[in-house]
């Protein structure tokens, strides 16, 4: 057997999330033996703003599309297309849909699954 693995997308159950987003773990032990790291995908329809979460572990997300803002209790950083964002662990955080497009986005976590998550 190869050690490389592919994960298709529409395979994979979505998270519904409000307003018609959703989530998906595309790569967690669940799918992958052996994975140290998982990754996930994440659609936000126009004007939704998340829920808050934070996470055990850090965060690294990339916008693939649309236009938003990540927020935090202290903090909010703008994102368009092409950007990358790091989030610390521990750090409540969350996505506003600002645009009115889409916003999907593209997140990885140094887990084998998504790891523990508070929501607030």
């Amino acid at each position: 057997m190869s050690a490389l693995q592919r994960v298709a997308p529409g395979n994979i159950p979505a998270n519904a999330l409000q307003n018609g987003s959703w989530s998906k773990m595309l790569i967690t032990r669940d799918q992958i033996n052996g994975n140290q790291s998982s990754l996930g995908i994440s659609l936000f329809t126009p004007n939704t703003v998340s829920t808050a979460i934070a996470h055990q572990v850090e965060e690294l997300i990339y916008v693939v599309r649309g236009c938003g803002e990540l927020r935090t209790d202290g903090d909010m950083v703008s994102f368009v297309p092409g950007d990358a964002l790091f989030v610390p662990p521990g750090v409540w955080h969350w996505v506003a849909n600002t645009g009115s497009d889409d916003v999907e986005m593209i997140f990885s976590f140094p887990s084998p699954r998504y790891p523990q998550t508070e929501r607030r």
